[in-house]
């Protein structure tokens, strides 16, 4: 398998999570073409899978390769779900023993808000986990999002809700999805029906700066120290 491009990288879920992660990395200045590189694990390795099994299933993959230097720092990115399916606690603890396996533990002064960030006992550089949606609570990125939309969005967003609620029952969806099912109907209301849930970081849909997204940016600066740069002038 070949190693990827950039010694810096963003492990996520899928391809939708891809293109949302890039847009927001570009708000921070973080370049996704030559410095860090965001991408799900069927990108890395042709016979993986873009799902949360996926990313927990390359993880060693790419441990070994912090371990020989072909990475220098990475973060993943993974929803927590909801029972049965998952929840917070047991992906913490899932890739907590994952992580313990090669020498990683979870850092416990830092406070889990601000994202989980793993130190090696050998010096290599912290690993950052980013439990969807905010590392204490079961969902996904679409709960984020809902809770980091800015103010004047919420009414839209709020029919939105009303109308995936009204659905006839029972719902094609599993209960599970209703917080995709719910973004994918606010999305199609928005000035570019049909475009994936990065147009909420391109179309200014977020408020930056709330108590749920200020975290994140923080967190992917974190991970990412030595790939900062100040972001253009627009």
């Amino acid at each position: 398998m070949p190693a990827p491009a950039l010694p810096n990288l963003l492990l996520v879920e899928g391809t939708s999570d891809q293109l949302f992660f890039r847009a927001l990395c570009r708000t921070l200045g973080l370049d996704t073409r030559t410095t860090v590189k965001v991408a799900p694990p069927r990108e890395l390795q042709a016979s993986a899978f873009n799902t949360k099994q996926g990313v927990l299933n390359h993880l060693p993959v790419l441990l070994r390769q912090l371990d020989d230097g072909q990475l220098r720092h990475l973060g993943v990115v993974i929803d927590a779900d909801s029972p049965p399916d998952g929840g917070f606690p047991a992906t913490r603890d899932r890739i907590t023993r994952d992580l313990a396996g090669f020498g990683y533990s979870l850092k416990p002064e830092h406070p889990h808000s601000a994202g989980l960030l793993f130190a090696h006992d050998d010096g290599l550089p912290d690993i950052g986990v980013w439990v969807m949606p905010d590392n204490s609570g079961d969902g996904t990125l679409e709960n984020w999002v809902r809770r980091s939309l800015h103010e004047g969005e919420q009414p839209l967003f709020d029919h939105a809700c009303a109308v995936v609620n009204a659905l006839p029952q029972p719902h094609r969806f599993r209960p599970t999805q209703r917080a995709k099912a719910e973004m994918a109907t606010w999305l199609a209301w928005q000035s570019r029906p049909g475009f994936g849930i990065d147009q909420v970081i391109t179309s200014g849909l977020l408020d930056p700066d709330g108590p749920d997204g200020r975290p994140l940016r923080d967190w992917l600066l974190t991970v990412f120290p030595a790939s900062h740069q100040p972001a253009p002038r627009p």
